[in-house]
C-alpha cells in the first residue's frame, strides 16, 4: 500500500465518520416521526374503534389502507427524488405527511378513517426507499448494514418512546384543544413534528459528499471516489429503469421483505391489543399508559439485537444467514406465544419474534446494491418497498379478520410465522450476486 493509499483510506474513514454524526441522527429522527405516526392508531385503536363502531376487520382493513398508497406511489416517489434530490423530496414528503397525520384527528367514521389512511400512505411513499438509496450515496458496502441498522434504530426507539407518550396523550387529552376524545388530541399533536422537522431537511441536508461544507475537499473527493470504485466493481454498468423493476431477484427481495414486514406490522398494528387482552386472560390490570410501557419493552430488545446482527454482517460480509436465523427464531416465537401460560412468557416470544423483525431488516437491503446502480438502484429498491410494505395491509386486515372469526389472536399469530419462514426460505435460495 502506497502513502497515496494510505491517506485516502484516512480520508474515506474521517469522511465516514463526520457523515454518521452528521447525517444519521436527523434521518433516524424523521424515521422516528415517519414511524410514530404511521403506526400510532395502534394504541388510538384502543379507544377510537369504539367510539367510531370499528369491527377488528374494519379497523384492520382501515390501518392497512396506509400501504395501498404507499404501493402505487413508491416508486414513482423514489425515481423522482434521484432526480430532483434528496433534500428537497423528503422535505416535501415529511411536510406532507404531517398535515395528514393530524388530519386524522378530524375522522368520523369508517370512510373518512379509509380516506385518511390512504392519503397518508400516499404522502409518505418513497420516504424509506429514498433514505436507504440516500445512504449508499454516503457509505462504503463495508459500512451500510451497520449504518442502517442505526438508522432503523428509529423504529423500535419509535415505539420505546411513541408507546407512553401516545397513551399518555390519549389518556389525558380529553377535552384538550376542543378535541372531545383523547385519541383525536394524539394524532393532532403527533402530526406537528413532522412539519417541523420537514423545514430542517430543507435547511440541513446535503444531497452529495460533494455538497457537505463539513467535508473538506479532501474528504470529499475520496469518499465519492471511493463509492464509485465500488459501486463500479460489483455493477460495472448503471443499472437502469427496466432492470430496476424486471429483474428477478428484485422480485425475490420483495417477497422476503414482504415476510419479515409482515411480523413487523402485526406488533406494530396489535401488540397493544394483544398486551390489553393478557388482562382478562391472566386476571391483571393495566391502565393505559402501563400497556403503552409493557409495549414498548420487546421494542428495546430488538434495537439492541438489531445493531448487534447488522456489525456481524458487515464485518463477516455474510448477508443471508443474518436474515435466515433471525426471522426464524421470531417466526417459531410468535407461533407459540398466545400459548404460554404466563403473561411474562408471552411477553418473552413476543420480544424474540421482535427481535428477530427488525435484526434482518437492516440487512435485507444490503442486497440490492450488489446488482442494482443508478436509477435502477432507485426504482428497485422502492419496488421492494412497496410490494414488501403491502404486508402493511395484508397483515393488519387478515389478522382482524382472523381474531373477529375467532374470538383470538392465536390464528393470526400462526399467519406471521408462516409468513415469516416464507422470507427464511426464499433467501437461502436467493443469490443475490447472480441472475435468477
Amino acid at each position: 500500500m502506497t502513502a497515496a493509499d494510505v491517506t485516502t483510506d484516512r480520508a474515506v474513514e474521517t469522511a465516514v465518520r463526520t457523515a454518521m454524526w452528521r447525517l444519521l441522527p436527523l434521518l433516524g429522527l424523521c424515521y422516528l416521526l415517519n414511524y410514530v405516526d404511521r403506526v400510532n392508531v395502534g394504541f388510538a385503536a384502543l379507544t377510537m374503534n369504539t367510539d367510531l363502531g370499528l369491527s377488528s376487520a374494519a379497523y384492520g382493513f382501515g390501518a392497512g389502507l396506509f400501504f395501498v398508497g404507499y404501493f402505487f406511489f413508491e416508486v414513482p416517489s423514489n425515481v423522482i427524488l434521484h432526480r430532483v434530490g434528496a433534500r428537497i423530496w423528503i422535505a416535501r414528503i415529511m411536510i406532507t405527511w404531517g398535515l395528514i397525520a393530524s388530519a386524522t384527528a378530524f375522522v368520523q367514521g369508517e370512510i373518512s378513517f379509509y380516506i385518511v389512511r390512504f392519503l397518508l400512505g400516499v404522502a409518505e411513499a418513497g420516504f424509506l426507499p429514498g433514505v436507504i438509496l440516500y445512504l449508499t450515496y454516503w457509505f462504503p458496502r463495508a459500512r451500510r448494514a451497520k449504518v442502517t441498522a442505526l438508522f432503523f434504530l428509529a423504529v423500535p426507539l419509535s415505539s420505546v418512546l411513541g408507546a407512553p407518550i401516545s397513551t399518555l396523550l390519549i389518556q389525558n387529552g380529553d377535552g384538550a384543544l376542543g378535541f372531545g376524545a383523547g385519541w383525536r388530541f394524539m394524532f393532532f399533536v403527533e402530526g406537528i413534528p413532522a412539519l417541523l422537522v420537514g423545514v430542517l431537511v430543507l435547511l440541513l441536508l446535503p444531497e452529495r459528499p460533494s455538497r457537505a461544507r463539513w467535508l473538506t475537499a479532501t474528504q470529499q473527493h475520496a469518499l465519492e471516489q471511493r463509492i464509485a470504485q465500488e459501486d463500479g466493481a460489483r455493477v460495472p454498468q448503471q443499472t437502469g429503469l427496466r432492470a430496476g423493476v424486471g429483474d428477478p431477484r428484485v422480485i425475490a427481495l420483495s417477497v422476503i421483505y414482504f415476510g419479515a414486514a409482515f411480523g413487523l406490522y402485526v406488533l406494530a398494528f396489535f401488540l397493544p391489543q394483544v398486551v390489553s387482552g393478557l388482562q382478562a386472560r391472566f386476571g391483571v390490570r393495566f391502565s393505559l399508559v402501563e400497556i403503552g410501557l409493557i409495549t414498548a419493552v420487546p421494542y428495546l430488545v430488538a434495537s439492541v439485537v438489531m445493531v448487534l446482527n447488522a456489525r456481524h454482517s458487515d464485518r463477516t460480509g455474510e448477508r443471508r444467514l443474518h436474515i435466515a436465523v433471525p426471522a426464524s427464531i421470531g417466526a417459531l416465537s410468535v407461533a407459540v406465544a398466545l400459548y404460554l401460560g404466563s403473561p411474562y412468557l408471552v411477553m418473552a416470544a413476543m420480544t424474540l419474534c421482535a427481535a428477530g423483525v427488525f435484526a434482518v431488516t437492516p440487512v435485507i437491503w444490503q442486497l440490492p446494491s450488489q446488482f442494482l446502480t443508478g436509477v435502477g438502484a432507485a426504482a428497485g429498491i422502492a419496488l421492494i418497498n412497496s410490494f414488501g410494505n403491502l404486508s402493511g395491509f395484508v397483515a393488519p386486515y387478515l389478522t382482524g379478520w382472523l381474531q373477529d372469526l375467532t374470538g383470538s389472536f392465536r390464528a393470526g399469530m400462526f399467519v406471521v410465522a408462516g409468513f415469516m419462514l416464507l422470507a427464511v426460505v426464499t433467501v437461502l435460495l436467493l443469490r443475490p450476486e447472480r441472475s435468477a
